[in-house]
């Protein structure tokens, strides 16, 4: 019970962070273009998951989807960082892309087994 809590509050924070990036995202769409557009991606993701913390068993790939997402950009981004083509600094994002991956797959509901799933027959 503790678990499911734990991952609804998860998911909402984390989707509530995401969509706190439409903000930036009016600010770069002149600047910074494939910023904007890699925004934007989040924006909508975070609204995916404020509606997942409703029912997380019935969002499972979702839930997967942004923990290995999650896990992709930040190794990106760590790249591009000792690579020096973005700042030091970036490495602060890949950090919490990498909390936030690591919180949805530890917090992830268990997979239904073919026997629950089923009805019996009488």
């Amino acid at each position: 019970m503790w678990r499911e809590r734990a991952l609804k509050v998860v998911l909402a924070v984390v989707g509530l962070i995401f969509c706190g990036l439409a903000y930036p995202l009016t600010m770069f769409v002149k600047q910074a273009p494939a910023l904007a557009m890699s925004f934007s991606v989040y924006v909508t993701l975070g609204i995916f998951l404020l509606f997942a913390s409703r029912n997380p068993s019935a969002n499972r790939s979702l839930i997967a989807f942004t923990a290995w997402s999650s896990f992709v950009h930040a190794m990106l981004m760590a790249g591009q960082a000792f690579a020096r083509l973005i700042a030091r600094g970036e490495l602060i994002g890949s950090a919490v892309l990498v909390v936030i991956g690591i919180a949805l797959i530890v917090l992830a509901p268990a997979k239904e087994s073919v026997e629950r799933l089923s009805v019996p027959v009488t």
